[in-house]
């Protein structure tokens, strides 16, 4: 016999299996769309690359980054068995190519070989960058780290670094320093040098490392810290002075060259490494893949030995240490910047 409360319970447990069910259903709906969507990203993993490679190169052709890029493609296409294509993307102090990979398609074919100002520096001189360094990339690996030198024209009345501290705190407006532009990495290598010596100089910005060099080597302006590769065959030609690299321990095919920090000034470094990086998102088995390719390539002894003969450390980092390094340097330069009241336009 029923009554009622009978009925009453027999509706309350009908809408609860009702409820269960409807329940049921959206979680059996989200197991679905998630095992589709790892069969689907295993499966496009298996079969990357599907097409050639754009590797992007944020500067112009023939410069250090460049010439990385261009030693390393060969070996990553054979070991791909598709076409990596370099892809000069110059402009807006690499900010153009940047924005480029940013955006791109986060499915492994296009990548990015940026430079520690593309991704650490940029951010604390340009208020509205169009791309995140944390958030827009997933880091593959530091390829290669590139010291500078620290060099003076023969001329001046300075043979070591502490006869220059000396002759900078003297004549506090007599020393000119040539930079690549305003912000550059030899502009902010040149604040950490300030910073370290209590020195000071007048600085004077060119388009460019190119024509800083030019100067120094005719005797226009006295000093400079430039890029190895540039600089080193006029150090080697006596028409420029070291007075230091700027590596933490002396450079294997220049060991007759003292750094910075054995000329006086302990935990002085300033290197400008080198980094391939993909865009976020990318899933973790296809950048896992690149990763190991990368890695493999500047390993080879052909390709480490004709790195190291331009200048270059070769590296191979994991991803991790790639982005430890990233926010490192991302703090220190920030620092340096905002300390010298560096702006752009």
């Amino acid at each position: 016999m029923s009554g009622p409360g009978h009925c009453g319970a027999t509706l309350r447990m009908k809408a609860c299996h009702m409820h269960s069910s409807a329940a049921n259903s959206r979680s059996l709906r989200c197991l679905l769309v998630a095992a589709s969507c790892a069969y689907l990203t295993t499966s496009y993993a298996a079969t990357f690359p599907s097409r050639s490679i754009r590797m992007i190169v944020p500067v112009a052709p023939g410069g250090p980054t460049d010439l990385l890029a261009r030693d390393m493609t060969p070996k990553l296409t054979a070991a791909l068995g598709q076409q990596v294509i370099v892809d000069n993307r110059a402009g807006g102090n690499g900010n153009i190519g940047m924005e480029i990979v940013a955006r791109a398609a986060p499915d492994g074919h296009t990548w990015v070989l940026a430079t520690a100002g593309h991704l650490t520096v940029n951010p604390s001189l340009y208020k509205n960058l169009p791309f995140d360094t944390l958030r827009d990339f997933a880091p593959i690996s530091i390829c290669a780290s590139l010291p500078s030198i620290l060099v003076t024209h023969p001329s001046l009345p300075a043979k070591s670094l502490g006869e220059l501290v000396r002759l900078g705190k003297a004549k506090p407006d007599y020393l000119i320093y040539a930079t690549a532009g305003s912000g550059s990495p030899s502009h902010l290598s040149g604040e950490l040098l300030k910073a370290a010596t209590g020195m000071n100089f007048i600085y004077l910005h060119y388009k460019g490392g190119a024509p800083a060099m030019i100067d120094v080597i005719g005797g226009q302006v006295h000093l400079s810290i430039l890029g190895l590769p540039t600089v080193l065959p006029h150090v080697r030609a006596g028409k420029l002075r070291s007075l230091g690299v700027t590596s933490r321990e002396r450079l294997a095919f220049a060991p007759d060259l003292a750094t910075v920090q054995e000329g006086g000034l302990p935990g002085f470094e300033v290197t400008n490494w080198l980094a391939m990086l993909v865009p976020a998102r990318t899933p973790g088995e296809i950048t896992a893949r690149i990763s190991r390719e990368v890695v493999a390539a500047l390993k080879r002894p052909d390709v480490a030995d004709v790195l190291s003969r331009q200048g270059y450390t070769p590296v191979a980092s994991t991803p991790a240490e790639l982005a430890a390094q990233i926010k490192v340097d991302l703090a220190k330069w920030s620092k340096v910047v905002k300390n010298a009241g560096i702006t752009t336009e």
